[in-house]
């Protein structure tokens, strides 16, 4: 990536690595179903995020990140669902990075209304 780093276009992608990897670990362990579900809304979030990055207008801009916000959303209850579950494994650092994520993304939901 180029020196002067987008810190939650940053964030996301190494977040949607994580997830990847946890998602594999679930499927090894034939936890398909919420597998795919965990896979599909946690690498949504930086898509997202980084289509915002060349968003038509201010207002699509703000559009792209409340999507990313309701991936986040959805995200935390699979990991939620996953900690709270028997015989899955833990997804703690998975949480503690969505939190950070999702402070930031909030943050700049806000502001953006806010210009």
């Amino acid at each position: 990536m180029e020196s002067k780093q987008n810190v939650i276009v940053v964030q996301t992608f190494e977040f949607a690595l994580g997830i990847v990897k946890y998602c594999e670990a679930l499927q090894d362990n034939r936890k398909f179903v919420i597998a795919n579900q965990l896979l599909k809304s946690g690498t949504s979030i930086g898509a997202n995020i980084r289509e915002a990055q060349n968003a038509e207008s201010k207002a699509d801009f703000i559009h792209k990140f409340k999507i990313a916000a309701k991936e986040i959303e959805e995200t935390f209850y699979w990991l939620e669902l996953c900690k709270f579950s028997e015989n899955y494994p833990n997804p703690d650092d998975l949480i503690v990075k969505l939190e950070k994520i999702s402070r930031i993304a909030n943050k700049i939901i806000i502001t953006s209304k806010q210009k």
